[in-house]
């Protein structure tokens, strides 16, 4: 009898079922392992053949062109004009006369301000002239009435000097008397003091036709003054462009006359645009010393041609001009300001859009050209491909530049001989020997070439035909 309670027929039908569980295992493992060996055969091994083809890949030699380089900026367009509309004057706004958002002219009317107040200190002003013109009348018929005074003072004075010179030689004679002598020499006297009071009243007189003039003067000062504060009532759009949205209702009491009035909307001139961009100090060292070269003249004397394009759009088809480069470099960002001018026709350029700039950056030059997708880049270094007279593939290391003709511009390392793998670069390393299959390297025309980077000469226009605008109602 057995110790564990189990007899030996059920332990023998146990040890036969563990046998067949081995034994089958055995022969799973050992077909994966056959299996396995005729995978990793090669196909030398399994054919007999000799060793693979090598890869084919496609080649093509630097295409050489004349070519510029492009620097690009990241711009913000900005209108020409910026006008914030303030009033003037203070009141009670009456009424809002424009659509918001929409094109306004010069000169059209914006908003009007309660007139009533202001055109009743005219009628004042007014009246206070014709007062003022009235005092004038009066002291200039005063000074004529003094002046008549005066001849009939001068006549009389003569008439008591004859009277007293006679009564002299008749008192000398002892032909007259001491009465009559005296009696003259005091008329005389009288007649002089007379005349002297037709002086004094003569100048009063004038004194106060001056002072009547100059009241006028003040009178016709007021009046203009109150008149400008009418008009201004009438607010208006100083320049043509769009409108923004109104800040303020009718029937709102409003200041004016100062900067802190408040803002009743915006314009901003359209057509044409600005765009602003920040150039490097790299870029802009390496513009100055092509200038000190000769290489390339002043943005203040020739138009450099320079291209945009919107966040949606395609190559760069907005042309325009740089027309303003600034003094001194931000000691913030190390950058310098740059200013280029569009034409707007279509309105599409909108004040505050982002857009892409791209400006010849070098005068022309001959350069080897390879597609971009040819270059590689190992951490700090750029290199192609290049299969050699063996056919075997090499690393050449480069130097690039900006992509000009939809390719990318080689500055050093390429040879114009050199066959640089264009295609099935995903196949090779260096040292394999390859099928290389030559192709030409075919240039996009359709971007910008030596002929866009051309600048036009030009004088600098005057401000009045630049267009400047009067200060309205702001």
């Amino acid at each position: 009898m057995c110790l564990n309670g189990k007899s030996s027929r059920q332990e023998f039908r146990e040890n036969g079922t563990l046998t067949k569980v081995l034994t089958t295992s055995a022969a799973v493992l050992l077909i994966f392992l056959v299996v396995g060996c005729k995978r990793n055969m090669s196909p030398a091994g399994a054919t007999g053949a000799g060793a693979a083809a090598p890869p084919t890949v496609r080649v093509a030699r630097p295409l050489e062109r004349e070519v510029v380089e492009w620097a690009e900026f990241t711009g913000r367009l900005q209108a020409v004009d910026f006008v914030e509309i303030r009033s003037r004057v203070s009141g009670y706004l009456k009424s809002v006369e424009f659509n918001e958002g929409q094109l306004v002219e010069a000169g059209d009317l914006l908003f009007v301000v309660d007139p009533r107040t202001f055109e009743a200190a005219l009628e004042s002003a007014n009246a206070s002239l014709e007062e003022s013109k009235a005092r004038a009348e009066q002291a200039e018929a005063q000074t004529t009435t003094a002046e008549a005074n005066k001849l009939t003072a001068e006549s009389n004075l003569e008439f008591t000097k004859s009277e007293f010179d006679r009564q002299t030689t008749l008192k000398q004679r002892n032909a007259g008397s001491q009465s009559e002598l005296d009696r003259a020499r005091s008329e005389y006297t009288k007649a002089k003091a007379q005349v002297l009071g037709s002086d004094a009243a003569i100048a009063e007189a004038k004194a106060a036709v001056s002072t009547a003039k100059a009241t006028i003067v003040t009178a016709k000062a007021a009046v203009s003054e109150t008149q400008l504060s009418l008009d201004y009532t009438r607010i208006e759009s100083p320049i043509a462009g769009r409108i923004s949205r109104k800040n303020v209702t009718a029937g709102n009491l409003i200041s004016g006359g100062s900067e802190q009035s408040v803002v009743l909307t915006t314009i901003v001139s359209l057509d044409p645009i600005f765009i602003v961009f920040d150039a490097s100090e790299q870029q802009v060292l390496r513009f100055q010393r092509l200038i000190l070269q000769g290489a390339r003249k002043s943005a203040r004397d020739v138009k450099y041609p320079v291209y945009m394009r919107l966040e949606d759009e395609t190559g760069y088809p907005h042309e325009g001009y740089l027309d303003f480069v600034d003094n001194r470099f931000d000691p913030e960002t190390a950058t310098m300001t740059g200013r280029a001018v569009f034409e707007n026709d279509d309105g599409i350029l909108t004040p505050g859009m982002f857009g892409k700039l791209r400006m010849a950056e070098t005068p022309a030059f001959d350069s080897l050209l390879v597609p971009d997708a040819a270059v590689g880049t190992d951490q700090s270094e750029q290199f192609v491909y290049v299969v050699d007279a063996e056919n075997k593939v090499t690393v050449r290391q480069i130097e690039t530049g900006s992509m000009a003709l939809g390719l990318r511009i080689i500055r050093k390392g390429l040879k114009a001989e050199d066959r640089v793998v264009v295609g099935g670069i995903q196949r090779i390393r260096a040292g394999v020997q390859v099928d290389p299959k030559l192709e030409t390297i075919q240039a996009d025309e359709s971007v910008l070439g030596v002929g866009d980077a051309e600048p036009e000469s030009f004088t600098v226009p005057s401000p009045e035909e630049q267009g400047t605008t009067g200060e309205g109602n702001k």
